[in-house]
């Protein structure tokens, strides 16, 4: 048994004062590191990606319900509890190898491995006909998931010390757009490349079948690239050694975890997560069901495609064109300003899908005029641009307020509080939608209420249509709204009077022992 040390003390702090985190932000001899961080988080989006096409795909097929979204919304729930396996990162790892470079490597691995699993099975998976396996592929996107959220913790740790400390608010800037980069190449390829009508209609001189290129290829293609990329780094990027920066503490895994606990007692903490966990409520039915109900309603999933990739380049855009504001002291102050206009998007958006099925419907087929597109664009566009100055500003705060010395654990604490904040509500939002919402058979009102699928295929061959009497979209947005309202009047002044506050009331005070016997009793924690 390790025994206490008898001399400790709380380490000076040098380089985390007040003047350092204003210093004006230059990349000059940062470029190669900052397009490094760019590629990582790219990498860690394409799982992002996939997992976002997959609903898509599946609502399209007409046999899923929104109890299967629900079910397949789990898949994301990694990144919100990858808290629990973030000190692990901090505390164990090869020293030759690298602190974060001895997770990245082998977990970006194992993800190209998946990927090249998920090309061999996807046929089976998620058949052309058929209802697909869905706990099959929950499983599956659970564990790649998992995977890519813990290349995030490596990578936000790493983003704190390989970037200068003046330049570490550009860690946002990297990994938004990289990972919008990313999620456009999982999303856009999967379903407008492996569409037998988009590509005879866009991509070829003559028709023939099935897409450019099948789904099963495509996965193979992104798997063999991940063992080829994951490699190179490997070989080619070293890790910076800051363990004998000042302020520096090794930690074993207690330890890691004991300040885990210490970071959530921090009394500013504390408020911010109240702030994160509520944050994303009065946009949880916008979020995640507007989509769903747009091709409910018949607009295709290769028309939302297309219109969501002129999205993606505006959202790796806008992280470029407001890093001069995030990358500043006050972060906060762009995501305040944002967020009563983006609560206000919810009303526009429930007036777009109340009348689209009356615009795009003519004498019961589906024909969409190009105003629609017009206006489509345009609402989707300014909520595009809302929704990413938000979100990188509020990673413009993290990456300011982040301890260094445990850059992997705070940041990744103050993520899952993030991701918290927003799958909660949409699961719950998915889960509540086909319970509030009612409908009737046009040709059997009284026995079939259209409630699951197979009655709904009941009332198609009894030559019936299901009426809607009571959208749960509707039911649920506007208390979502009203909701949302509350929390900017009662957070606003928080948040603004915590941004302003100095680095000490982020930083923790963490024991460090000066023996060199202690220091040795520290280095069991290090796999060496």
């Amino acid at each position: 048994m390790l025994s206490k040390p008898k001399h400790e003390y709380k380490p000076e702090i040098n380089k985390l004062t007040d003047e350092s985190v204003l210093i004006k932000p230059n990349l000059k001899g940062d470029w190669l590191n900052f397009f490094m961080l760019l590629l990582l988080y790219t990498m860690q989006g394409l799982p992002l990606g996939l997992s976002s096409a997959i609903p898509i795909l599946l609502q399209s097929k007409k046999e899923i319900s929104y109890q299967d979204q629900a079910l397949f919304s789990l898949v994301i729930w990694p990144f919100s509890l990858k808290l629990l396996w973030a000190p692990l990162l901090d505390s164990l790892y090869f020293k030759k190898i690298g602190k974060r470079k001895s997770w990245l490597i082998p977990v970006q691995y194992l993800i190209g491995i998946i990927l090249l699993y998920m090309g061999n099975s996807i046929d089976i998976l998620l058949p052309e006909y058929g209802k697909p396996k869905v706990m099959v592929l929950v499983f599956i996107f659970f564990v790649t998931n998992f995977l890519a959220a813990t290349q995030d913790i490596a990578v936000d740790g790493w983003a704190l010390t390989m970037l200068k400390k003046n330049n570490v608010g550009y860690a946002s800037t990297c990994n938004t757009s990289g990972q919008i980069i990313g999620v456009m190449f999982g999303a856009v390829f999967t379903i407008l490349f492996t569409s037998e009508d988009f590509s005879n209609k866009y991509l070829r001189i003559t028709t023939d079948i099935g897409g450019i290129v099948s789904l099963k290829y495509l996965l193979y293609i992104w798997g063999v690239l991940f063992m080829l990329i994951t490699t190179m780094i490997a070989i080619f990027k070293t890790e910076k050694d800051n363990t004998q920066e000042d302020g520096y503490v090794k930690l074993n895994i207690s330890k890691t975890y004991s300040l885990l606990w210490d970071i959530i007692k921090l009394p500013s903490i504390r408020i911010l997560a109240m702030a994160l966990l509520t944050a994303r409520i009065g946009f949880a039915a916008t979020d995640s069901i507007s989509t769903l109900k747009l091709i409910d309603a018949g607009i295709s999933k290769d028309a939302i495609m297309v219109i969501n990739t002129a999205m993606y380049a505006v959202k790796m855009i806008i992280p470029l064109v407001i890093a001069k504001y995030t990358s500043g002291p006050k972060p906060l102050s762009l995501y305040l300003k944002v967020t009563p206009i983006r609560l206000l998007w919810n009303i526009v958006f429930i007036v777009l899908i109340y009348y689209t099925p009356g615009i795009i419907n003519t004498n019961g087929a589906v024909n969409i005029p190009l105003y629609y597109y017009a206006i489509f664009i345009f609402i989707l566009s300014i909520q595009e641009v809302l929704s990413y100055m938000m979100f990188v500003a509020i990673l413009a705060f993290f990456s300011r307020i982040s301890d260094p010395r445990f850059g992997g654990t705070y940041m990744t604490l103050l993520n899952t509080l993030s991701n918290l904040g927003f799958v909660w509500p949409s699961t719950v939002a998915l889960q509540l939608i086909d319970l509030l919402t009612t409908k009737k058979c046009s040709v059997d009102s009284v026995l079939n209420d259209c409630s699951t699928i197979f009655l709904q295929d009941i009332c198609k061959v009894n030559d019936g249509n299901c009426i809607v009497i009571t959208n749960g979209y509707y039911v649920e947005t506007i208390p979502c709204t009203i909701i949302g309202i509350a929390w900017y009047i009662y957070f606003r002044s928080i948040l603004k009077n915590l941004q302003i506050r100095s680095p000490s009331h982020w930083l923790i005070n963490v024991k460090k022992p000066v023996t060199e016997n202690i220091e040795e009793s520290y280095h069991l924690a290090e796999i060496e």
